[in-house]
């Protein structure tokens, strides 16, 4: 098999690792792309098993890469939200993996340190083995097991679960932009969960709240305020992100946000908006997640 359809066959893969320690599908491409100038240039006698050697190389990067960003997340203009991904129902149809991709799951990956983060993942939703993951982050299988007890403990007592019927997610989203488009405060307050939360990003670079707004009256007056300020050429399109539904708002031919939805019992618990252009340049292409593994590791 050639060195390009061995990469093209693991690609999906390879981004879905980076993209989870990181955060940001840009950032993931990056690495997806280094990795294969790596892969082209290494002599294939010393490469028994193609895809553990590119698995070891992407979250390697992925590891590096995430050390050198963390101060500048630490330092971002209001709320850092990460980089949505345009997924397909596919990825829906594997529960493990949509819950890995949903914004409330990687908004508690940014809580462990870049250790963690890659164990967790490499653990939790790609099955890896301890040793296998020892072999991936360049630690002994003993600290491997420690760290991945210490992230497993971490995200348990943060996470939330939210399971969604796709058709009553969509029929809540319409009531929801309905009620936004007429300033119904009352009806908007009717669709949110007591304890809902709207996050936006911004980056500084548009305008967007610098803080997490709570509650349903806090968040539905907001969206009545927001939804006041759309320009007469604002249009939308139902689709979904990061596993769940979501809304793409366009001012004439400019992608102006993702807004994406936690909806659990027909009731929505959180809304996170994505508008810092910088994470938009890509938003529009779906992306190919995958979660396949070696059936074999020879490191």
């Amino acid at each position: 098999m050639s060195e390009g359809r061995v990469f093209a066959e693991c690609r999906a893969l390879l981004f879905t690792i980076a993209y989870e320690i990181l955060g940001s599908a840009a950032d993931a491409e990056d690495v997806v792309q280094d990795s294969y100038i790596r892969w082209h240039a290494v002599s294939r006698e010393h490469v028994e098993h193609p895809r553990a050697y590119l698995v070891r190389t992407v979250t390697r990067q992925a590891l590096n890469h995430l050390r050198a960003v963390r101060r500048r997340r630490e330092d971002y203009v209001g709320p850092w939200l990460p980089e949505p991904v345009r997924t397909g129902p596919d990825v829906s149809e594997d529960a493990v993996l949509a819950e890995s991709v949903s914004m409330a799951m990687l908004l508690v990956l940014e809580t462990l340190s870049p250790d963690e983060r890659a164990v967790f993942v490499l653990r939790e939703v790609f099955g890896y083995s301890h040793r296998e993951i020892a072999d991936l982050v360049g630690k002994t299988e003993t600290a491997v097991r420690q760290i991945a007890h210490r992230a497993r403990e971490h995200v348990r007592s943060r996470r939330r679960r939210f399971h969604h019927d796709p058709r009553a997610a969509q029929e809540v989203v319409g009531q929801f932009l309905e009620a936004a488009g007429t300033g119904d405060v009352t009806a908007l307050m009717s669709l949110m969960a007591p304890g809902v939360v709207h996050i936006s990003d911004g980056g500084g670079r548009v305008t967007a709240a610098r803080r997490p707004v709570r509650g349903r009256e806090n968040v539905a007056r907001f969206i009545a305020g927001v939804a006041r300020t759309s320009g007469p050429g604002a249009w939308f399109e139902f689709t979904s992100y990061n596993a769940l539904p979501a809304v793409l708002f366009r001012e004439g031919n400019r992608l102006d946000s993702v807004l994406i939805f936690e909806i659990a019992d027909t009731l929505i618990h959180g809304m996170y908006a994505v508008r810092n252009p910088d994470k938009l340049g890509a938003a529009i292409a779906p992306r190919p997640l995958a979660r396949r593994k070696d059936e074999t590791w020879r490191p």
